[in-house]
């Protein structure tokens, strides 16, 4: 298993200040799908970022590889939306894990 950061881009510098009514519904989908793959525990932690006027997303994941952590940002509703966010994904070569979450893995 290898693991990998994934930050979350915002389509505009002041999300979600400045989000719509439906950004905000795709924002709902998305919280649910992280929510699910926490409980599936490919995701260790994941959430929003404040910097700023705005804010940005971050996931760490673990996956089979840099195709399969991709697979699961482009499964994202808030990605299938169409609403112009992206995920850039990082590989991170080691992870230090406190026990309790250690123990979760």
């Amino acid at each position: 298993m290898a693991y990998f950061f994934l930050r979350l881009v915002p389509p505009r510098p002041r999300f979600p200040h400045d989000a719509t009514g439906e950004e905000m519904a795709a924002m709902s989908r998305h919280a649910d799908y992280w929510h699910r793959n926490a409980e599936e525990r490919s995701a260790i932690a994941a959430g929003p970022v404040f910097e700023g006027e705005g804010a940005w997303g971050m996931a760490v994941v673990s996956a089979e590889d840099q195709q399969a952590a991709q697979a699961m940002a482009d499964a994202d509703p808030i990605i299938q939306s169409g609403y112009g966010f992206r995920f850039d994904i990082l590989p991170m070569p080691s992870i230090i894990l406190r026990p309790s979450a250690a123990g979760n893995e």
